[in-house]
């Protein structure tokens, strides 16, 4: 079975279109296989961004969209919000699509290859990700605990998980180290802040 957090260059490449509407803008992405979402956009992304444009009125944020595919939510925040967004993941495939997503919505955006936080050097206001559940428990929360250093003093962890899949345990193991809160509930799924104590 193939994962969208893995490198498979041999795995055949079937390029696909997938829209996206929000008010007066209307974004376009370029999808493939071995990528996460690839036929359509994940509903947990869509819940995130949405509550994102609600509750965050903030402008010229510095943002990090880890694990970012190609590039949906990073690419929406930048172009809807106007912020200053960073996409990384560690699927090769799906960093060239999203820097081909860039050109495509006309929009400037850092795109970096990185597993986990092991590129990343700066400091960011924001922290966003839906995360990779089946790379499996030490990943997932290597995004979420690795978030508290490279964020700003007042800085949030922004993230999407499933009740299902294990909302209540990461909600719990983040609270350690971050003050946790969840912010919306949909279908099963949770979006979850957490700011640094």
């Amino acid at each position: 079975m193939e994962h969208y957090f893995t490198n498979n260059p041999d795995l055949k490449s079937e390029l696909r279109t997938i829209r996206y509407k929000y008010k007066e803008y209307e974004l376009t992405y370029l999808s493939d296989n071995g990528v996460f979402s690839k036929d359509k956009l994940d509903f947990g992304s869509t819940l995130l961004l949405n509550t994102l444009y609600e509750q965050k009125k903030e402008k010229n944020l510095k943002v990090l969209d880890i694990g970012c595919g190609y590039g949906f939510i990073g690419i929406a925040l930048a172009k809807i919000l106007k912020w200053k967004v960073t996409m990384c993941d560690i699927n090769k495939r799906a960093l060239h699509l999203a820097e081909k997503n860039c050109l495509e919505n006309n929009i400037k955006a850092e795109v970096l290859e990185s597993n986990i936080y092991e590129n990343i050097t700066n400091i960011y206001d924001l922290i966003i990700t839906n995360p990779p559940i089946r790379a499996g428990k030490d990943v997932v929360y290597g995004i979420l605990d690795g978030a508290r250093d490279r964020l700003e003093a007042k800085g949030e962890l922004w993230f999407v998980i499933r009740k299902d899949q294990g909302a209540k345990s990461a909600i719990s193991h983040l609270e350690k180290t971050m003050n946790c809160e969840i912010v919306e509930k949909s279908k099963g799924f949770y979006i979850i802040k957490a700011k640094k104590r």
